[in-house]
């Protein structure tokens, strides 16, 4: 993945996040449970946090480029799609079988976490 790709991935997916934060909390108040809301509300909370990790990725790799870096970069990608996504998804829909996909976002994220360190490591 190229910096500009990391960049320009983790800036619209900051800006859904935005706008989909803001409707769980004026849309979709009284129309889903506290439960589905908070639910919701992960989605949008892990999907920034991970945005501006994609982000750092996308600007670190002006700088430096490693394969581990890449991976980094696109595990963050996969993870905001299927961790925050099959979370919105679930909320919206209520559909189960989505319950699964979730830890595999999850595991995406650690694993960015992961290449992110072995990155760091092999920058020194």
């Amino acid at each position: 993945m190229q910096s500009r790709s990391m960049i320009i991935f983790a800036a619209i997916s900051g800006a859904i996040g935005v706008g989909f934060g803001a409707f769980a909390a004026h849309g979709l108040k009284g129309h889903l449970s506290p439960y589905l809301l908070d639910v919701f509300q992960t989605g949008v909370d892990y999907q920034l946090w991970h945005s501006l990790a994609l982000f750092g990725c996308g600007i670190w790799a002006r700088n430096f480029s490693a394969k581990a870096l890449s991976y980094a970069a696109l595990l963050f990608a996969v993870g905001i799609c299927l961790f925050s996504g099959s979370l919105y998804l679930l909320a919206l829909t209520g559909m189960k079988w989505l319950g699964p996909v979730t830890p595999l976002g999850g595991l995406c994220f650690i694993l960015a976490w992961l290449s992110l360190a072995v990155a760091a490591w092999r920058s020194a």
